[in-house]
């Protein structure tokens, strides 16, 4: 996403939103060992929600993770 970052005098210079990304580590109980994501901290949001075998799920059936 884009935008504008304008300053005290009101010029305006071209700038860029970055998702807010971490890498965070979780364990998998069905397969026993532990995955590192890079997620945004909204997804981290969901997987709380529905949680991480829910979430890993989804995202191999959508082609996300091997």
């Amino acid at each position: 996403m884009v935008g504008n970052h304008v300053s005290h005098s009101n010029i305006k210079t071209k700038r860029k939103f970055y998702p807010n990304l971490v890498k965070k580590k979780f364990f998998l109980p069905e397969e026993k060992e532990f995955i590192t994501l890079r997620v945004s901290t909204s997804a981290l949001r969901t997987i709380n929600k529905n949680g991480i075998t829910a979430c890993v799920k989804e995202a191999r059936a959508k082609g996300y993770l091997k």
